[in-house]
């Protein structure tokens, strides 16, 4: 391990440690050398606050704040050393080892660029400075706003998630399905869009760690005059992997945008992308019509309780009434029972013949990592790939891409 000063005649120290007693994350000292070598060194608290101010700080990359629970009492100051290298565009890798989730949660909001929980997972560092440094290129390099050709004919498919009730996990499986079907191919995977359209309390961004921008309205507001400059600057890039149509920075009203806007919105994205991923408002408005028919498959999210089964019951009425094509909605149902839980699934298949629908997908309860990595902003595959709900999803994009492949071949 480098000494904690760098040195003139010495390489220049691209990374730190910094927590009360580094040799209390021996682990962290071990994958630090491996990624890194000789150029990193360590400080505590007190010590990085001042090292920041100095010269040789101009050469750091990153630091990892490695904390526990003892140092808890320290967030005022562990929130300063964030913000001090934050304004020197030094990234900052959080280690954490039994931390409270609302700590957590308030280190990452103060800018915190990456989690890694404490005892590190194997290459988990490694990956996690990876995409620090894809960051910060991508920052040089002209920002994360994708931008999209103008010959483009994609015709992608569109496939909309649409929540029957709060809490049925509808963003959480548009967001990680997305992530699947982006990841497919490790070398030329399909390019997809996400697209945010609850207005209102659309928790996209959050899930995905990503900024809302004044742009997103300024496009929604004039669709007549978006062309795939505009759009793309909407749009914004997660991890090279998709793109990310935000909500927009304030709540607005559903009717902010027409069946009209909406129509332009999807055709672009239709154009530019292989796949369109819709997360849907939990209510019904004047453009919801417009999704559906525009929708590939409707994916709509239900559990097993009183509330779903009636909500199920007036949504598949309402589109009935309208002559809209319920044939297209596929019901996922969240938190299903296990595979052992035998009156658990006596109790769907009930639910099924009372509301005569069939129930398509099941999605296990993924229990706290699920609400962990949305917290953290990362999709499952990366904060807790052996999640069983986040193999369900990866199953489901899996069995999509395939029968999308498949179509495209034949056509």
């Amino acid at each position: 391990m480098s000494s904690t000063m760098p040195q003139p005649e010495t390489s220049p120290i691209v990374a730190c440690t910094v927590s009360r007693d580094v040799q209390n994350f021996d682990l962290l000292i071990e994958d630090m050398e491996l990624a890194l070598g000789e150029n990193w060194g360590d400080l505590g608290f007190a010590e990085a606050l001042a090292f920041f101010g100095q010269p040789e700080a101009k050469s750091l990359e990153f630091i990892a704040l490695a904390m526990d629970e003892t140092d808890e009492e320290n967030l005022v100051l562990m929130g300063e050393i964030i913000a001090q290298a934050k304004a020197r565009n030094i990234k900052v890798i959080l280690i954490a080892e039994d931390v409270t989730p609302a700590s957590l949660h308030s280190l990452l909001r103060q800018g915190a660029d990456e989690f890694v929980p404490y005892p590190l997972p194997e290459n988990e560092l490694s990956e996690a400075i990876d995409r620090v440094r894809a960051a910060e290129k991508q920052r040089v390099s002209g920002g994360n706003t994708p931008r999209l050709q103008s010959d483009e004919q994609k015709e992608g498919a569109v496939i909309v998630v649409h929540g029957l009730a709060g809490g049925t996990g509808a963003t959480t499986l548009a967001v990680n399905l997305a992530w699947e079907l982006a990841t497919q191919d490790k070398e030329n995977g399909p390019s997809v869009c996400l697209i945010d359209l609850d207005l209102q309390y659309g928790s996209v961004a959050t899930y995905l760690d990503l900024p809302r921008r004044e742009v997103v309205f300024d496009m929604l507001s004039d669709t007549e005059g978006m062309d795939d400059e505009i759009f793309g600057q909407s749009l914004l890039t997660f991890q090279d992997k998709m793109q990310v149509l935000t909500a927009p920075t304030e709540m607005l009203p559903l009717d902010l945008i027409s069946s009209e806007d909406i129509t332009r919105v999807l055709d672009m994205a239709r154009k530019h992308f292989d796949y369109v991923l819709i997360d849907m408002p939990s209510t019904l408005v004047s453009w919801s019509e417009t999704v559906l028919n525009a929708a590939h498959v409707y994916f709509a999210a239900i559990e097993l309780d009183m509330r779903c089964a009636q909500n199920t019951l007036r949504f598949k009425r309402a589109l009935q009434s309208e002559d809209l094509p319920v044939e297209k909605l596929r019901y996922v149902m969240n938190r299903a029972p296990k595979f052992t839980d035998l009156a658990g699934k006596s109790r769907i298949k009930r639910m099924a013949e009372s509301l005569s629908i069939s129930i398509d997908v099941h999605m296990p309860d993924g229990g706290k990592p699920i609400t962990q990595g949305c917290d953290h902003g990362v999709p499952l595959a990366l904060s807790a790939a052996k999640n069983p709900l986040r193999r369900e999803i990866a199953k489901l994009a899996a069995s999509i891409h395939e029968l999308n492949s498949n179509d495209a071949q034949a056509a």
